[in-house]
């Protein structure tokens, strides 16, 4: 399949119609440069589609929104591809209140209502129990996390999803690998699709491919009603600001870099590591040569 071009030909048959998409896009820029930067994050859409097979089985989403630059967009994107006939697959969007103090409570589904997406508000005071769990001056976002994550598997479950759709792009991934390697002692990132250990849902990032700059770009392009992520105090000093900081000074001193170090992901080969229970090195003979003939 020509991903390039079923864009193409989506935005195209959009034109004649003079239309150019969702509701959600009447007030975008017309730009040349927004229109280039919306194809791409598109098509880059389409590639994480096909490439893991996120359609496969799939009829019902749940799209997680927390209010931040990269669900925002990660919805447009969907709704955008939904709209085009490119993504056969019903969508909810869900946020999770965790009852952060001065969170405001209004803007996200004043924002989802005002453009039709159907959606559910969930309040949840986990924020509490991250206080209580967490020691003085420890970081909340590994917990805050996985308490997030069990209950939008919950809400899942119930609204009768197949998978949750989380907006993680390219910069996540990246930080979380070299997060492992430095911290970790393993060889392990953010899948772009990943099976939950109940084995009932599915996990997918669709922006895998997405620059996070671009997402920013295009967030702001669109003036979406950002909601900032320190309603819990300012942590400074998190090791994924310090794999972010090391990224961005890698792709300074050698632009493109950062799609190496993906596309590097994507090329494993385990011969060439250090795994035994990833590949049989104690099976690893010398052969007999063979006979040279006279």
């Amino acid at each position: 399949m020509n991903i390039a071009a079923n864009i193409d030909e989506a935005f195209g048959e959009a034109a004649g119609d003079g239309v150019t998409a969702h509701a959600l896009f009447a007030d975008a820029p017309g730009s040349v440069s927004f229109n280039k930067l919306r194809k791409r994050l598109l098509r880059q859409v389409r590639q994480a589609f096909d490439d893991f097979g996120m359609l496969k089985g799939q009829k019902r989403w749940l799209v997680g929104i927390s209010g931040g630059k990269d669900s925002y967009g990660l919805l447009a994107l969907l709704l955008d591809l939904q709209w085009r006939g490119l993504l056969p697959v019903e969508l909810m969007a869900c946020n999770l209140d965790q009852g952060q103090p001065n969170f405001p409570k209004h803007i996200l589904p004043d924002f989802l209502t005002r453009i039709g997406v159907k959606h559910r508000i969930e309040y949840r005071d986990t924020y509490s129990i991250v206080k209580e769990k967490v020691p003085e001056g420890a970081t909340y976002c590994a917990l805050c996390s996985r308490l997030r994550r069990g209950n939008l598997y919950r809400i899942a479950r119930e609204e009768g999803c197949d998978a949750l759709v989380l907006g993680h792009h390219r910069e996540d991934i990246l930080e979380t690998f070299f997060m492992n390697f430095f911290h970790g002692g393993r060889l392990a990132s953010m899948p772009a699709k990943l099976l939950n250990d109940e084995g009932d849902l599915m996990v997918l990032r669709p922006l895998a491919y997405c620059a996070e700059d671009d997402m920013a770009k295009f967030a702001a392009a669109m003036r979406f009603p950002i909601i900032p992520c320190d309603l819990c105090g300012s942590q400074d000093g998190l090791q994924r600001n310090a794999m972010k900081d090391m990224l961005a000074d890698i792709e300074r001193r050698m632009p493109g870099r950062k799609d190496t170090m993906l596309r590097a992901l994507a090329h494993v080969n385990p011969s060439h590591l250090l795994d035994p229970q990833l590949f049989d090195f104690s099976s690893l003979m010398v052969t007999e040569p063979s006979p040279k003939s006279a």
